[in-house]
């Protein structure tokens, strides 16, 4: 292994080179446009020996990608925010035709209003259309995600695609000392890539996403359904591998100070690191929180952090996604459902929208007010914990009557 100094983008990078993918196809859309620009580079100058086809938009990247797996190599694309968005249609098809294809998916808000900077909601969004999500902390978590995402998807009892998920600016623009495995002991974790199922090949023909009646419908989607379930366990196998082989570990829900915790906050994404730092300071003043760090949230780690999370009395859950028209956001509604019947009260969190730091100050007010539901000292929460005064007032779409 190697020490090497680099943002999350270019850890992404430094992934899809070590995984040796075999055609890239690549639009930029700020914060990622630095993985199509990196990615050229080192195709450019003979470093990752693949096909690179600029496209253009989103929406052709993520076919192009997508075609390319069904001749039977290892595509690779990434995408942020509205890109995301305008992939919809073919994020499906990636999925039903259970190609695993792995792509970093650099969190942004998606406009209107416009925003070049960091929201989950882009990814949220697309929670539902067949691709595991995994949410990084770091840029180590970044590069090791990424590398451990090919093995999952890729395998037989799963072919599902990944997102990658890094937060906009935070990671993808954060630079950060990290361990680089060498390129061996990667092709000894990974493997090469093959074909299963639905593929392209003149010598064997067949149909490939073809009109399907519900006589066989509802039976396909079901597979992708098993696929999803088993998907947690392959995870947990890869990850310990690749916890021997790399030396790090990676949880699908990883419970920071919480075996003893009166609170806990269950939360994903970078954030979690400011988390862990309030969770220490708050323990340094006798103050008994911890949180829950979603690594996994598709398919979403039922098993895991029910473990996690019970017996806990007050639980609190940050979304960085505003979940409209919703009763909470995508995080706090899968919590809500897991604890369905266990004695506890659950409170949500919106925060860190657009951009806007998740701050030391704004986490301790959360666990303050999570220990004072407990204590019976207050009933209502700042559900908004960072919103403004007056945020009617802020350009007006309404006239007071």
């Amino acid at each position: 292994m190697a020490y090497k100094m680099l943002d999350g983008n270019g850890a992404a990078v430094e992934a899809m080179k070590l995984a040796k993918v075999q055609v890239i196809s690549a639009y930029p859309i700020t914060p990622q446009s630095t993985i199509s620009e990196k990615l050229s580079e080192i195709v450019a100058s003979g470093e990752l020996k693949a096909e690179y086809v600029r496209v253009e938009s989103e929406h052709s990247a993520l076919s192009v990608a997508t075609t390319a797996a069904l001749t039977g190599v290892r595509a690779a694309t990434a995408t942020a925010s509205n890109g995301l968005a305008l992939m919809h249609e073919v994020l499906s098809m990636t999925s039903g035709n259970r190609l695993p294809i792995v792509m970093p998916v650099v969190n942004r808000g998606v406009a209107a209003p416009w925003s070049l900077w960091c929201e989950h909601g882009d990814a949220m969004a697309a929670r539902d259309l067949g691709w595991m999500q995994f949410y990084c902390q770091n840029v180590q978590e970044v590069l090791d995600l990424t590398l451990l995402s090919y093995r999952v998807a890729e395998d037989a009892r799963v072919l599902m695609p990944a997102m990658v998920c890094l937060d906009g600016f935070f990671l993808s623009h954060s630079m950060q000392k990290l361990d680089v495995p060498a390129q061996e002991s990667v092709d000894e974790f990974v493997g090469p890539y093959k074909r299963h199922n639905t593929y392209l090949d003149s010598q064997d023909p067949m149909f490939c996403c073809d009109l399907t009646g519900n006589g066989e419908y509802t039976e396909m989607r079901y597979q992708q359904k098993y696929a999803m379930d088993h998907a947690i366990e392959v995870f947990e196998e890869a990850a310990k591998k690749f916890e021997e082989k790399f030396g790090r570990k990676i949880d699908v829900v990883e419970g920071y100070k919480t075996e003893d915790a009166d609170v806990v906050l269950v939360a994903l994404g970078s954030m979690c690191g400011t988390a862990k730092y309030v969770v220490d300071k708050m323990r340094e003043e006798g103050k008994k929180v911890g949180l829950a760090k979603v690594t996994v949230f598709r398919p979403f780690p039922v098993k895991q952090l029910k473990e996690v999370l019970t017996g806990k009395k007050v639980i609190g859950v940050f979304d960085r996604s505003a979940g409209l028209g919703s009763q909470g956001g995508p995080v706090w509604c899968e919590t809500s459902a897991l604890m369905l019947g266990e004695n506890c009260d659950i409170r949500h969190y919106v925060g860190g929208l657009g951009g806007r730091d998740v701050t030391v100050q704004n986490l301790e007010k959360v666990y303050n007010e999570l220990l004072e539901i407990k204590e019976g000292k207050r009933t209502e929460h700042t559900e908004w914990m960072d919103l403004k005064e007056n945020p009617l007032d802020i350009r007006k779409v309404v006239k007071n009557v």
